[in-house]
């Protein structure tokens, strides 16, 4: 059974990352792992896009129609890490993002539950942050440390660590401006240090992993999303198997495939 790691990347336009010279962990990722192109669905705004991703239910399905998530249906439809401990109740499930409707129980959403029996248990840890009050420049960088950290200790079977500073500079400077391009070269850190704690988990303790990289939709040169143009509705999927073997999945992928391709990598 591989662990896998799911970093989801909000708002990045991929092409942009990979010519601006900033990524060179993403860069690496594209060109050594699996790769495809994954179409995002209108409206494409972050709330329905990321339920999609983390449940494999589609808009029509869980009802998440904006970001304020009102009248939603996810009540009927698991995220991949609950779906993961429902099938097998030893399994040890993380997640941390610094969105709130995310994974804060406290507003609207979530879309990864609680499960607070597992919590209790130390089954499932969720680490929360709120960077739309403290700004995602601080919050990613929390969020980071703490995954860095959780994972190179702990070790979980499956986990989401989510970051938004590509987006938040998207909406406030546009896609082509170089604060983008800047955030781009900090998300690339961090995801440059959890696969390097996941190396030294596949070293020290003979594990195999599978780290898939995922975003929600791109951005319009001049910042902002939620329409249907190529540029708002380019998304991809991408993933390394580190101590095994490359996943061997179909090129041709919706975003509501994603999850139930995680969990197959977990039987």
């Amino acid at each position: 059974m591989a662990k896998i790691l799911l970093v989801g990347i909000d708002g990045l336009n991929l092409n942009t990352a990979l010519e601006s010279g900033l990524a060179p962990n993403l860069k690496s990722l594209h060109k050594k792992g699996f790769f495809t192109w994954l179409e995002t669905a209108v409206p494409t705004l972050s709330g329905p896009s990321w339920s999609t991703l983390l449940t494999g239910a589609t808009y029509s399905e869980h009802q998440v129609s904006d970001n304020l998530f009102l009248n939603h249906e996810l009540n009927s439809f698991p995220d991949f890490l609950s779906l993961a401990a429902h099938k097998n109740s030893e399994i040890k499930t993380f997640a941390a993002a610094g969105w709130p409707p995310l994974i804060d129980p406290a507003g609207i959403g979530p879309v990864i539950r609680q499960r607070v029996e597992d919590q209790r248990r130390g089954h499932h840890r969720l680490v929360v942050r709120d960077g739309e009050t403290y700004g995602y420049i601080k919050i990613d960088a929390e969020i980071a440390n703490f995954s860095n950290y959780y994972i190179n200790r702990h070790g979980p079977d499956a986990s989401f660590v989510y970051f938004c500073d590509v987006d938040d500079a998207g909406h406030i400077y546009g896609s082509e401006h170089e604060e983008y391009l800047s955030a781009i070269g900090r998300v690339d850190s961090y995801l440059g240090r959890l696969l390097m704690s996941v190396k030294e988990r596949v070293e020290q303790h003979n594990e195999e992993w599978i780290v898939a990289v995922v975003t929600d939709h791109g951005h319009k040169p001049e910042g902002g999303h939620g329409g249907d143009s190529p540029a708002e509705r380019q998304s991809f999927l991408m993933a390394r198997g580190l101590g095994r073997k490359n996943p061997e999945w179909n090129e041709k992928i919706e975003p509501f495939h994603v999850a139930k391709l995680l969990l197959q990598e977990l039987n």
